[in-house]
C-alpha cells in the first residue's frame, strides 16, 4: 500500500511543478503530494506495527532499516519538490 501512494504522490508532485511552471494554480496538487507523502509514512509505519504484532522479527529486520532510508529520503524530496512551486509563486 505505502508503494502506491508514494507513486501517486510523485505524480501530484510532478504536476504541482508542471502546473506551476505554466503559472496556473497548483496549490491543489502541492497539497494532494504532502498528504499522500504523510499517508506513505503512516502506511509503512503500520507495516511494521503489523509484522511485531505478528512476531515477524526477520522481516521486520529486514526491511526496516532500508525502509527508514528511504521514507527520510522520500519526505525531504517532497517537501522540496513542492516547495518549489510554493516559493515560485511568492516572487
Amino acid at each position: 500500500m505505502w508503494f502506491l501512494l508514494a507513486s501517486i504522490a510523485i505524480v501530484f508532485a510532478g504536476l504541482n511543478l508542471i502546473w506551476s511552471f505554466q503559472n496556473k494554480d497548483s496549490k491543489w496538487f502541492r497539497f494532494i503530494s504532502l498528504s499522500l507523502t504523510a499517508l506513505t509514512v503512516t502506511s509503512a509505519y503500520a507495516d511494521g506495527a503489523r509484522r511485531i504484532t505478528n512476531e515477524d522479527w526477520s522481516g521486520l529486520m529486514d526491511i526496516m532499516p532500508t525502509m527508514s532510508k528511504v521514507l527520510w529520503v522520500c519526505v525531504i524530496l517532497s517537501i522540496i519538490i513542492n516547495s518549489i512551486s510554493l516559493f515560485k509563486e511568492n516572487k
